[in-house]
């Protein structure tokens, strides 16, 4: 997955801006989860495309001035009379448009074969490309274990788990009892054990991979905070006119997770990534510990594949013939569209810089003087953005069931051990699993519109039809 979008930065002009802007760009809100992406990599491959289409921009604009002044000689020279100088400006325009012919030939084959050498070197991915300022990295490097993630106001009412994808299902299973010790095997009552939530999720984030079988399953405590409450923590926002960080110290997951409010809790953040990254499936458990009463807040969420557009680098020319007749076709026809608009591009360009460092002083201004609370909190992720579901197939659908069905049983295992090593009678958890194990996940059936599951976005539960809950397919990236 993620040579492939290194791949696309280099091919797609639109994308490239945008992971640079999400990536590096100044900022006060956070960054979605990576979500299995190499955002460090993505990052210096994005910089590096957005250089070179500014650097291909600025000589075209300077070869614009001097086409204009070539026509302006010629039509001096016509109009006086001049035969030589009106000469020197016919062939001004041509050696022009064959210099600008050259340096957009030269710009796509350089971008293509960067996006060839990345996708033939997976390995290598981070390292064909310099790397971009030390304390973003550092920054890109604490998303790949985040403990922490504000969410945007406005997605409250939904889901704190911005970006994870299209909601396949939330519930609350049934409650266990867990106030009544084992038998003990020579007659009478084990004494119980006593434990807390923070105990049972750090339980059960140990051995997922292992009673799942989903090898690669990354599971970690997580807290979710909500965006305009982030000044709350010193040490998520220790700088209130800067982007929030990605980790914070252990006590605070646990603390939102023994005394959730204030729009914080701590979920475990079960995480299984799909052959080739086409396919992501998450789910979301809080253990809500009201004694005498144990239960599991659940929550699945899915992402499908990379949308259309992240393909091109598997229909590139390689052939030599393909690969220059190729190449000399797209400098043909877009030569004179990419001189024509060198200037507008490069002026506006500069307009939206200008326009959002202005609105980002005003912002840390009037938080510094006028103390604004400002939502810091993450709107979506990279790679929700960018995907779609029509591109999910037989065998998308088919993982996304194995993968939820496994954690579903796995929880469940996970649980029922924690349980037994606490002396705890686990009658109530057996009449707890017969009803929980009812519930099932159906994403089947043709995946139409922009982002529905099985028949017309219906999600079968427990043999019901419930309505799905909605995500975006095939929508364009935030810049």
């Amino acid at each position: 997955m993620t040579r492939r979008l290194c791949a696309s930065v280099h091919l797609d002009e639109d994308f490239a801006r945008t992971a640079d802007s999400e990536l590096t760009g100044d900022r006060l809100d956070a960054v979605g989860l990576t979500l299995g992406v190499n955002f460090v990599a993505l990052a210096r491959h994005a910089r590096v495309a957005v250089r070179r289409r500014e650097t291909l921009d600025g000589q075209l604009a300077w070869l614009g001035a001097a086409l204009l002044a070539s026509l302006l000689v010629a039509g001096w020279g016509l109009i006086g009379g001049l035969g030589s100088v009106a000469l020197i400006g016919v062939y001004g325009p041509l050696a022009v448009l064959a210099a600008s012919w050259w340096l957009v030939h030269h710009t796509e084959a350089q971008a293509r074969e960067a996006a060839q050498e990345v996708f033939r070197n997976p390995d290598k991915v981070d390292r064909l490309a310099p790397p971009v300022e030390p304390e973003t990295e550092a920054w890109l490097h604490e998303l790949k274990r985040a403990n922490v993630l504000p969410y945007a106001d406005a997605a409250a009412r939904t889901t704190p788990f911005v970006g994870s994808g299209s909601k396949i299902k939330e519930v609350v299973w049934q409650p266990i009892d867990v106030s009544r010790p084992a038998d003990a095997p020579g007659g009478g009552k084990l004494p119980l054990r006593p434990f807390d939530a923070v105990d049972l999720h750090t339980y059960v984030a140990r051995q997922m991979e292992g009673v799942s079988g989903l090898e690669g399953l990354r599971a970690r405590n997580r807290l979710y905070v909500l965006g305009s409450n982030a000044y709350m923590l010193p040490d998520l926002l220790p700088d209130r006119t800067a982007r929030p960080r990605a980790q914070i110290p252990k006590h605070f997951v646990q603390a939102g997770l023994l005394s959730p409010g204030a729009g914080m809790r701590t979920h475990l953040c079960l995480e299984r990534v799909g052959e080739g990254g086409r396919l992501i499936v998450s789910m979301y458990l809080r253990a809500i510990l009201n004694p005498p009463s144990l239960t599991w807040e659940v929550a699945a969420y899915a992402i499908p594949p990379l949308s259309g557009r992240f393909y091109r680098v598997d229909r590139l020319p390689v052939a030599r013939f393909d690969r220059w007749w190729s190449l000399v076709s797209h400098a043909t026809s877009h030569t004179w569209p990419e001189l024509r608009g060198a200037v507008g591009r490069r002026r506006e360009r500069r307009r939206r810089r200008r326009t959002t460092e202005r609105e980002l002083t005003r912002l840390r201004r009037d938080i510094r003087d006028q103390h604004l609370l400002v939502d810091c909190g993450a709107r979506s992720s990279l790679r929700y953005d960018i995907s779609d579901w029509n591109q999910a197939g037989y065998p998308e659908r088919i993982d996304a069931q194995d993968f939820l069905f496994r954690l579903q049983q796995g929880v469940l295992v996970a649980t029922e051990q924690f349980l037994r090593d606490h002396n705890v009678d686990t009658g109530s958890f057996d009449k707890a699993r017969q009803i929980i194990n009812t519930q099932t996940y159906n994403i089947s059936g043709d995946i139409t519109g922009p982002s529905n599951f099985g028949n017309n976005g219906q999600i079968n539960v427990n043999g019901q039809q419930g309505q799905g809950g909605s995500g975006q397919g095939g929508h364009a990236p935030n810049p």
